[in-house]
């Protein structure tokens, strides 16, 4: 067993925050609102109503709420049954439909049931959060959720808080009620939504970013109104690693934080992360980049299953590095007191 040191002996061993970046996985969200980020929650909260019987019973079968597990084992059936049995082709159908379906319903999951305000959470949890994000210059997240756009927009002149850019301008339509992205911004972003996020919607010629302070409407009730629509915001909530991956690939937006993380180099902090199998091209980018240091939190007993996965994963990422050496650090997520 490595040894497990707290978040500021963390800090102190990488004592340039200038050269500091943190990736902020779903236990940065769950560390705030637990009730409702963590699959099983979600699970609880979802209506499968659309869908076929099957569909929640899926997860039952399988012994899981989570739902990219779900998704990926009914396109594997999907496969296996056009094999096994050619001759029910409606099988096939329910299958693919199922899978297709639980996507959304995880985003309409994530969006109904999302806080309401910014106000829902108290002021000192966003000050103790701001705390922990002024550690770092950059941030990447693959959260879909509005907590860190909420964080980063709150106004606190007490805190010396590095200048923050997500690479959203003003849309040349002048009375649209959304901001757009400028991919010529690459150079001074340094927020990147490296899996979409629920704020965020392809209209194809362009991504826009919907504001509160374009419409004074709150954020989840414009989103809520957008599924209402048929429109689904930008995520990438595939089933596996590869799909994940194909996805990023296949929009600008996304390709932009992935080439910028694969990119980086010195010290990365890793909050939140399971550092799981619908996480392999996450770490495929950490084996591919130069980061020189890397911190990994810990949650809980330090002997659990899922902290030794993230041990024998992280390790294993360090064994891979040649050309670029690779010191991996881990650090008790509990003491970076996210939240306060």
């Amino acid at each position: 067993m490595p040894e497990i040191i707290d978040f500021q002996q963390a800090i102190e061993q990488s004592p340039d925050r200038k050269k500091r970046k943190v990736l902020l996985g779903n236990g940065f969200s769950r560390a705030c609102k637990d009730d409702i980020f963590s699959y099983g929650a979600l699970y609880e909260q979802a209506d499968f109503g659309n869908l076929s019987p099957g569909a929640r019973e899926a997860f039952t079968a399988l012994g899981t709420r989570d739902f990219e597990i779900v998704i990926k084992s009914l396109r594997q059936t999907a496969q296996l049954a056009a094999v096994y049995v050619p001759d029910k082709p409606e099988l096939l159908t329910t299958l693919v439909r199922d899978a297709n379906g639980l996507r959304d319903v995880l985003v309409e999951t994530i969006a109904r049931n999302h806080p309401e305000r910014p106000h829902d959470i108290e002021l000192e949890r966003y000050a103790a959060c701001r705390r922990f994000l002024d550690n770092f210059n950059c941030i990447y997240t693959l959260n879909y959720d509005l907590l860190l756009y909420w964080t980063l927009m709150q106004d606190d002149p007490a805190m010396e808080f590095f200048k923050l850019e997500d690479g959203f301008r003003k849309a040349e339509e002048p009375d649209a009620d959304y901001v757009a992205w400028d991919s010529g911004s690459s150079h001074t972003q340094t927020v990147y939504y490296m899996h979409g996020a629920l704020h965020l919607f392809d209209a194809g010629h362009e991504l826009q970013k919907y504001t509160w302070c374009n419409t004074q409407i709150p954020l989840i009730e414009q989103v809520k109104a957008a599924l209402d629509r048929n429109d689904f915001p930008l995520f990438v909530a595939e089933d596996s690693s590869k799909a994940k991956m194909e996805r990023i690939m296949h929009h600008h937006y996304l390709g932009k934080a992935k080439s910028s993380f694969e990119k980086i180099g010195n010290d990365l902090f890793v909050f939140g992360l399971a550092f799981g199998e619908s996480d392999g091209h996450i770490l495929q980018m950490m084996g591919d980049n130069q980061v020189k240091q890397m911190f990994v939190s810990l949650h809980g007993e330090p002997n659990s299953d899922a902290n030794k996965k993230i041990i024998h994963q992280a390790e294993s990422i360090k064994a891979r590095r040649h050309k670029y050496k690779l010191d991996v650090k881990y650090f008790k997520a509990e003491t970076a007191r996210v939240w306060g």
